[in-house]
């Protein structure tokens, strides 16, 4: 399969699997509107910029902190989410416009 937009099907299939967890999907799902989903939590940093501190969303889903490190650096790796770290904790936003380019490249390949 030829590279579609930057996107080779190996990054694809990268896609595919790390959003093919459920509770992967979901926290993508959290990240998509941090304000609302995370409400309940005091910010550390600006959710919108910055993103959502790892440990509220380990405490949002109810997984272990190993868990959620690992589902993030999965997410991380696939390109779906950037990491910040601010002081000791680290946050996540989605990368918006990689999941443009990601919506693309499906579009053409599929």
């Amino acid at each position: 399969m030829a590279a579609t937009a930057g996107w080779d099907s190996g990054d694809l299939i990268e896609v595919f699997k790390a959003l093919g967890n459920p509770a992967r999907l979901q926290i993508m799902q959290w990240l998509k509107d941090p304000d609302t989903h995370f409400g309940e939590y005091e910010p550390i940093a600006d959710r919108r910029t910055v993103g959502v501190c790892v440990t509220h969303i380990q405490a949002k889903s109810g997984l272990a902190q190993s868990t959620v490190s690992s589902y993030m650096s999965t997410l991380e790796r696939a390109g779906l989410v950037r990491p910040t770290r601010v002081g000791k904790w680290t946050h996540y936003r989605r990368d918006e416009e990689r999941l443009a380019q990601l919506a693309r490249a499906i579009d053409t390949a599929i």
